[in-house]
């Protein structure tokens, strides 16, 4: 953990007992379970920036043209 940085962060009582909890089930510390989530959430981020760069070029249409497209087409 040499690069590791500290913080304060403020959880709601009941995270934090849920926290505690698993952290002793897993024998793993409350910093780890946190560093690990807080991971697979920035890797979904970083997922949905992904899709949204390789859908840039796509023609956008308008939710109201898209409704009255289905209404046009008897499909509402």
């Amino acid at each position: 953990m040499d690069n590791s940085k500290r913080v304060t962060v403020y959880f709601d009582s009941d995270v934090h007992k849920a926290l505690r909890l698993r952290a002793a089930a897993s024998d793993r510390s409350v910093s780890d379970i946190v560093n690990d989530a807080v991971r697979v959430s920035l890797a979904e981020d970083a997922s949905d920036l992904e899709a949204f760069s390789a859908r840039q070029n796509e023609k956008s249409i308008s939710f109201e043209s898209f409704v009255s497209g289905l209404k046009r087409r008897g499909q509402l």
